[in-house]
């Protein structure tokens, strides 16, 4: 029996399995020298998955790596299934002589991340329905409140959030980015950030999430898993 897990339990299953979780989902990823190498891995992914796969797994092919996310898609959550098939997919690359991990620290151009945009409004309800046309989004399962999140059907664009506001704020830009990352990676993230001449404007919600801004006070969030239960 599929059990759903907490942020917290989805993380430590996977962590020592080269597997990261972000938002709701877990991800790795995989380097290969080509694009036919590539879709080996992916196919081998998938024969490891069998009947499973289309319910829990995604893939996507480059010729110099594989990203593979798991997630249970009816249940929009990690459960105990997902956690199965990362250790059977790490497995499977492992005797092909490839790694499966989140690329943090290794010289990969980034890490596994997931992307999401926040809305700041007044009234959710009475934009949300706008965004949902113009990007030809959808609802996320069991999530079809007038003011839940919107996702893309084919999982190639951001999520769309919508954050509440309680007044209005022209002095400030009411969309921003936040970067999921992992939780190990946030650190050296928000490093290269600030280096990079951003500012640190929050850090009240930290693990959670750390506000930053350019130099003109446009906002992202590097954001981890950390910090949300309780």
């Amino acid at each position: 029996m599929e059990q759903i897990l907490s942020r917290q339990e989805a993380s430590e299953a996977v962590q020592n399995h080269g597997w990261r979780f972000l938002l709701g989902t877990l991800r790795t990823s995989v380097r290969v020298g080509s694009l036919a190498q590539a879709m080996g891995v992916a196919a081998d992914a998938v024969a490891v998955c069998g009947t499973d796969a289309d319910r829990h797994l995604m893939v996507d092919v480059r010729p110099d790596r594989v990203v593979f996310t798991l997630q249970s898609s009816d249940r929009a959550a990690i459960t105990t299934r997902d956690v199965e098939l990362a250790r059977q997919i790490s497995a499977t690359a492992d005797r092909s002589g490839l790694l499966a991990e989140p690329e943090i620290g290794t010289g990969a151009p980034r890490s596994v991340q997931l992307v999401e945009i926040a809305i700041d409004a007044l009234d959710i309800a009475g934009i949300r329905p706008f965004w949902k046309a113009v990007l030809g989004y959808t609802d996320e399962v069991g999530a079809e409140g007038p003011e839940d999140p919107l996702i893309d059907p084919v999982g190639q664009g951001p999520a769309i959030w919508f954050q509440q506001m309680d007044r209005a704020r022209p002095e400030r830009n009411r969309i921003h980015f936040d970067v999921c990352v992992p939780h190990d990676e946030a650190p050296r993230r928000i490093e290269t950030a600030l280096a990079a001449g951003g500012r640190l404007v929050s850090a009240t919600r930290a693990p959670a999430f750390w506000v930053l801004a350019d130099l003109e006070g446009n906002e992202a969030c590097v954001t981890t898993w950390q910090g949300r239960d309780g």
